[in-house]
């Protein structure tokens, strides 16, 4: 027999919102009072919404349970299986010592502290949240600016704000594909929705990232500079989003970025080379790399660009879908009936194990283990310790994204998005302070979208907003709540020795934080009631035809074969190269 959802409990919508309210305030109390472990706050905070589903909202017990073993499924695979493959190619240009050749390679471009800070923290930390994301962008480039002669509380903070542009579509666009999955929303409509509201920030990201660090003359010393590292990534950032992949925004808009910025450098040069006061002396010329030992440092993340494109079109994925399984979760499906209607809730499990992004990556990582002549040996034991290193953080989405569906299946979402109702047309200016909220309690955007991204389409739907715009602003909302998340301070601290300072950087972040996320707001608010025709129509992401399912297929093979083909011409520019280099060292004369 279905169990039928109940939306207000309590009989009484303030009193049932605050019902459903509790797990949510107990992770806030948990993270940011209690400061707890991310896993142990994750697990706490399932067992309460459990508790409430079962004794507040009367669902049965293994229909809770059910709910909550579905959505951490999902969250061990794909999104699990993309961060550890991501994570994982990483560690294989940093275990070859290539990317100490990627961090000379940006760093010898110019000797100005505000373009290094431009390069590095916004353009390359822009890659790496691409890439890899949680919490790798700022422990990186933070790292990397420390190395280089920054202040190191200094590089913390400059990398904090930095992160906050690319955040929406980090990890290979897991935030948009999480958003899509809990709200219900095809990703790629959200893709385009996100892709029409954080361009106009991140436009304007490096002059604010130049103005704090030098003034508002600094600003007019380097505009230029700052126009065409921020424009750049606004263009290609708005373009990719709309018309390629969630996947691939921020790979392309950052490394868009930060070619533009380095052909720029060449022709022009700021009136002198600014360093901080009382700044130590130079730290000498760093180490000269031939063209092809940098080529072949980058390699890893050129083949991890082409498969993660690769992986996003619709032709390619026709053809990996093709051993895709689907099964129902037993005594879930259809199990539930949504309050007020006879529509059953479906629990169908997706195990797209070739098809997911995840596999991909994994692809560029064996792939880059050849080229880099790592040992295969090597490459499974860095596996292993890949995943021993993310076993928490890991677990943690599994338990985030359990509480998420539980919410969603219980009701409790629905409860707090009728509740939210008051707010009537002020809503979509509230909407990107839910997503803030969310990532500054989580510390990640993946997380804060599976919070509320239910909660933001019901609300929309309640005061007549298309939900596309309000889901949407809860990731661009939330990416402003990243520089102040105490996860994301803490990674800052930790990676530049600065542990204790944690005080130091929440005040330096804070007023940026707010600021932006009103800026998001207004944006989002006219969006809802003036500029309409930004919204996407639904009807954008019409379904192939059936007669067209092997011509799909055909193109899907042919795009794979020329991705193949294009990555063995990389492989073997990279061999030569790299032969040639090693002649000139044998044969240099005096070596």
């Amino acid at each position: 027999m279905p169990w039928t959802q109940v939306y207000d409990p309590a009989n009484n919508l303030a009193v049932s919102a605050l019902l459903a309210a509790i797990p949510i305030i107990f992770l806030f109390y948990a993270l940011a009072v209690r400061k707890m472990k991310g896993h142990i706050a994750g697990l706490l905070t399932v067992v309460a919404a459990i508790a409430v589903a079962v004794f507040g909202y009367r669902m049965p017990v293994g229909l809770a349970i059910l709910s909550f073993v579905n959505g951490g499924l999902y969250g061990l695979f794909p999104i699990g299986w993309i961060v550890v493959a991501a994570v994982f190619l990483y560690q294989i240009t940093v275990k070859t010592g290539q990317f100490e050749i990627i961090k000379d390679s940006i760093a010898g471009i110019t000797e100005d502290r505000r373009l290094q800070a431009l390069l590095i923290a916004f353009s390359f930390g822009a890659f790496l949240e691409g890439s890899a994301g949680f919490g790798a962008p700022v422990a990186i480039t933070a790292a990397m600016l420390a190395g280089l002669g920054f202040n190191p509380v200094y590089a913390a903070s400059i990398c904090l704000l930095a992160n906050t542009a690319p955040v929406a579509f980090g990890a290979i666009g897991v935030p948009v594909l999480t958003l899509g999955q809990v709200a219900g929303i095809d990703s790629m409509l959200l893709s385009k929705m996100i892709g029409r509201q954080l361009p106009f920030l991140s436009v304007l990201l490096p002059f604010w990232l130049v103005a704090i660090m030098s003034g508002w003359k600094g600003v007019k010393e380097t505009w230029p500079a700052c126009l065409v590292s921020g424009g750049s990534f606004a263009v290609s950032q708005w373009f990719s989003s709309n018309y390629l992949s969630p996947m691939l925004p921020d790979i392309i808009s950052s490394l868009f970025s930060l070619v533009c910025l380095i052909l720029f450098l060449r022709v022009w040069k700021p009136e002198h080379i600014w360093r901080f006061p009382n700044e130590s002396g130079s730290r000498g010329p760093r180490p000269h790399h031939a063209p092809g030992t940098i080529l072949k440092a980058w390699t890893p993340f050129i083949i991890l660009t082409l498969m993660v494109a690769d992986w996003g079109i619709g032709p390619v994925k026709a053809v990996l879908d093709l051993v895709t399984i689907k099964f129902a979760i037993p005594g879930l499906h259809q199990a539930i009936i949504k309050a007020g209607t006879s529509e059953p809730m479906n629990a169908i499990f997706t195990f797209n194990w070739l098809a997911a992004p995840g596999t991909g990556i994994l692809i560029a990582a064996f792939i880059s283990m050849l080229i880099l002549d790592m040992r295969f040996s090597d490459w499974l034991r860095l596996f292993g310790e890949t995943l021993h290193d993310l076993r928490y953080a890991v677990f943690t989405i599994f338990l985030v994204l359990g509480f998420a569906y539980t919410a969603n299946y219980s009701g409790m979402s629905t409860t707090l998005g009728q509740a939210l109702t008051v707010t009537g047309k002020a809503f979509p200016f509230v909407a990107p302070f839910l997503g803030w909220l969310g990532v500054f309690i989580t510390g990640s955007d993946t997380s804060a979208n599976a919070l509320f991204g239910k909660l933001q389409h019901i609300t929309a739907q309640n005061i007549g907003v298309d939900p596309v715009l309000t889901v949407a602003a809860n990731s661009s909302g939330g990416v402003t709540g990243k520089m102040i998340s105490p996860q994301s301070i803490a990674v800052a601290t930790a990676a530049t020795g600065q542990v204790g300072q944690e005080g130091v950087l929440f005040r330096f972040a804070i007023v940026p934080s707010i600021l932006m996320t009103v800026f998001i707001s207004v944006i989002t608010t006219l969006q809802a009631y003036f500029f309409t025709w930004m919204i996407p129509a639904h009807g954008d992401l019409a379904q192939p035809a059936a007669n067209t399912a092997v011509v799909s297929l055909s193109e899907g093979l042919w795009i794979l074969a020329g991705t193949l083909g294009a990555i063995v011409i990389l492989a073997v520019i990279v061999a030569s190269s790299s032969r040639h280099a090693r002649r000139r060292e044998v044969y240099t004369p005096g070596k």
